[in-house]
């Protein structure tokens, strides 16, 4: 039986529909490679890329050595170059796009996926994020962070070899201005974050939980947009990744590793997105309202999102999500020893 369900984080509605699962075709199958080129990520290709902006590495840099490297964007979408001063023309307002575009190269391995990467590996991915986070922070221009992993020609990946997006903005997109206004006023009744109360309803009631590491918990959303779609939030309010300490990523490290091996396990290669929600790098004029009570109602959130099967014209027209798979029996799968 079809279920719409409300999805409390974001405000939106759901539709658990199982019986789409019938539909032909409902599973994309894998293109072909995505680039038969050298790759520019690769190790001892340092030269394909543009000096680097960052590596974990012990020795000379734009060298092979690394662990993880960070690079602008060859196709960037925003310069931070540029000046942050808008334009005026009668009601149409515009500024130059400023802001950071950076690529983090998670490991030397072109064919390793996150769960290949192992603790260390993944750490260091994490820890690589926090040192990018730290950096940006100090242009006061940038309020808005984007962290993003497209994994897969269905995800919209152009490059095989595993990378993550850093996109840091001058701006924040309206669907974050909604989030912290609902997510404050939702603290005013309640003296609680959204997050806080999500986190403590789906550890009560365990149906949907995937896996608990430290102070972070992994599950499968009430009101799932995408079938085996997984979301890691901490346990106690944690605003940003860069808040967290060793320990804390240590156990983050553990919990990412282990649930991306049991996605495997059940969906074999698949294609996905991933994406942190953060909170703002800096105040301005339009987050400003909500910047004094991030550190007691607000938690970071890294959302899982596999993509494997075909969005429709519904979808696109509503802004609604029809997802075939209860993220109940998602949980269960996921918490099962054996594949499907």
């Amino acid at each position: 039986m079809s279920e719409i369900r409300r999805d409390r984080l974001h405000n939106q509605y759901v539709l658990i529909a199982p019986e789409r699962l019938r539909r032909p075709d409902l599973h994309v199958s894998k293109k072909e490679v995505l680039s038969g080129q050298r790759c520019p990520f690769c190790e001892g290709n340092e030269t394909l890329t543009p000096p680097e902006i960052y590596a974990m590495r012990d020795n000379e840099a734009n060298r092979a050595g690394w662990k993880t490297r960070v690079v602008p964007n060859l196709y960037k979408a925003v310069q931070v170059e540029l000046e942050d001063k808008s334009r005026r023309e009668g009601i149409f307002e515009s500024i130059p796009g400023v802001g950071a575009h950076e690529v983090l190269i998670d490991s030397v391995c072109h064919e390793c996926g996150i769960e290949g990467l192992g603790a260390e590996g993944i750490e260091n991915w994490l820890r690589s994020m926090i040192i990018r986070i730290n950096d940006l922070k100090r242009d006061m221009r940038l309020v808005h962070l984007s962290i993003f992993k497209n994994v897969g020609a269905n995800a919209g990946a152009t490059q095989e070899h595993p990378h993550t997006q850093i996109l840091a903005l001058p701006v924040t997109p309206q669907n974050e201005l909604l989030f912290l206004e609902r997510n404050m006023q939702y603290y005013r009744r309640h003296g609680r974050g959204k997050a806080e109360d999500i986190v403590e309803n789906e550890t009560a009631d365990k149906k949907r939980i995937v896996e608990e590491v430290g102070d972070f918990v992994a599950f499968c959303p009430f009101a799932s947009s995408f079938p085996f779609e997984v979301m890691i939030v901490p346990k106690r309010n944690i605003a940003s990744l860069e808040a967290c300490s060793r320990d804390d990523v240590a156990d983050l490290s553990l919990l990412i590793r282990d649930l991306f091996q049991k996605l495997k396990r059940q969906l074999g290669d698949f294609d996905y997105n991933l994406f942190f929600r953060l909170a703002p790098l800096n105040p301005n004029f339009e987050n400003e309202p909500y910047m004094a009570n991030l550190h007691t109602n607000y938690r970071f959130t890294i959302r899982i999102t596999p993509r494997i099967y075909r969005l429709g014209g519904f979808e696109i027209a509503t802004g609604m999500a029809i997802n075939p798979v209860p993220p109940e029996e998602c949980a269960a799968l996921l918490n099962a020893k054996e594949p499907l």
